[in-house]
């Protein structure tokens, strides 16, 4: 349950963050004359608007939540966090070996078996540099066991998941080449669940996941960022501010004539 400084700090960053997107939004509205005719301009424009919060929403709004969440149950809480460019050359083929086994299906995916064949291919002294992804989230406990965590879209497609599980992997052995012995977990993390009446289908059939070690989807990233019930609270943040902003959305989309 969130703390009413919680609240605050993430109603804060919700109302902020449309405000600024007001600001500096200008629609790009392409010609459309049929979808202009049939549903209106201030129409076609809220839709434009929705699909640019989209673009950005991980990093202006769930990012910054994530790490009110985050400060008071973990060590070390951070966003954006470059991890590191080292990896063995043995530990590049290790992954790419995992994966071609993933994507022909001899294999499921396999957290334990993934980080233990990799923590062996990091004991070599035979390095090269690579550009992993930046951590979108950064967390530490007080034992030093870590979790490196991707903020993704709730409908990647197959390409996608295949490009997030190479990122999991990599960011796993530039890890344990500077730390052999750290515990480290690497997860996706998908904010909200769009079949929210079942469960989230399109990564448990999936082999490229281990969907029980290395994916958070909904309540079970919210509250394991902030402990139980924080994901209802959070939804009722966003209620609150929506319904506080409801005149200054209204005042905006008048601007655009039907």
């Amino acid at each position: 349950m969130l703390t009413d400084l919680k609240k605050e700090q993430i109603e804060k960053i919700l109302r902020d963050g449309v405000r600024n997107k007001f600001k500096k939004y200008k629609p790009k509205l392409t010609a459309k004359p049929f979808h202009t005719r049939l549903l209106g301009k201030d129409r076609l424009a809220l839709f434009s608007l929705i699909q640019s919060l989209n673009t950005n929403f991980g990093t202006t709004i769930f990012e910054p939540v994530a790490l009110v969440l985050a400060k008071d149950n973990f060590k070390i809480a951070k966003r954006q966090v470059s991890i590191g460019k080292r990896i063995t050359v043995e530990a590049q083929t290790v992954i790419q070996n995992i994966i071609d086994d993933l994507v022909s299906k001899k294999k499921k995916s396999s957290k334990h078996e993934e980080i233990e064949l990799i923590k062996k291919a990091c004991r070599s002294k035979n390095t090269k540099e690579i550009k992993p992804t930046k951590v979108d989230i950064m967390l530490e406990r007080e034992n030093g066991e870590l979790f490196l965590i991707d903020i993704k879209t709730a409908k990647p497609n197959a390409g996608e998941v295949k490009g997030f599980k190479r990122t999991l992997l990599e960011w796993t052995a530039v890890a344990l080449l500077q730390n052999p012995n750290v515990k480290i977990n690497t997860l996706i993390a998908i904010p909200y669940n769009p079949s929210e009446e079942e469960p989230y289908a399109r990564w448990t059939t999936n082999d490229m996941l281990d969907s029980n070690d290395e994916l958070k989807v909904a309540e079970d990233f919210w509250d394991f960022l902030g402990g139980g019930n924080t994901y209802q609270d959070l939804l009722d943040c966003f209620e609150k501010i929506g319904a506080e902003l409801k005149d200054e959305i209204n005042a905006f989309f008048s601007k655009f004539p039907t």
